[in-house]
């Protein structure tokens, strides 16, 4: 009898822990369900010359265009960022960094950028870097933010809008996301 009640008993000890941990492993991951997170597009103006200069001459492949720079070519940039594809629409960030192109064609960059922002409800900086095809939609990793963006986690998307002239313009959609340790006291 004693050896019966002694087994009853930690079988029910095993029971409750295995329901116990079951329950915050549960709780754990739908945690993972409802990050915070944030999703919006601006537009990058990037002009010849004024907001981005060509530094470093590439060396051989593709000649110079609104689409294609030598393969080598060092470029860098500080583009306005705005609400609309309008260059007259609000300024709300600032897009500076440097890509080399890294393709023969001229076509396709490594680049590397800081975007700082100032929204409505946030403000702060986004890193991303990564592979960009000029007249392709590339998607770039974001590496690191600041202000109401540090811990921010997600990717950023850039999409030629229009090639013509001395400006060019790009949509850059983002899609932001806060890990849980981000958000506790938020």
């Amino acid at each position: 009898m004693a050896l019966s009640l002694r087994f009853y008993g930690v079988f029910v000890v095993l029971l409750v822990s295995l329901l116990l941990s079951k329950a915050s492993s549960t709780s754990h991951h739908e945690h993972h369900h409802q990050l915070k997170s944030l999703h919006f597009a601006l537009f990058q103006h990037e002009t010849i010359n004024r907001t981005g200069y060509i530094v470093v001459n590439g060396v051989g492949g593709a000649g110079i265009s609104q689409t294609t720079t030598p393969f080598g070519t060092v470029f860098v940039f500080q583009d306005p960022m705005t609400v609309t594809a309008n260059r007259s629409s609000k300024v709300v960030g600032m897009a500076q960094g440097t890509s080399v192109t890294s393709s023969l064609d001229g076509l396709q960059s490594i680049s590397v950028a800081k975007i700082t922002l100032r929204l409505k409800h946030h403000s702060g900086s986004v890193s991303i870097v990564g592979g960009t095809h000029n007249v392709k939609p590339s998607d770039h990793p974001v590496v690191g933010g600041t202000g109401d963006f540090l811990f921010v986690q997600g990717y950023v998307t850039s999409s030629p809008v229009n090639l013509k002239g001395l400006t060019v313009v790009y949509k850059i959609e983002f899609h932001l996301y806060w890990p849980p340790y981000a958000t506790q006291g938020s």
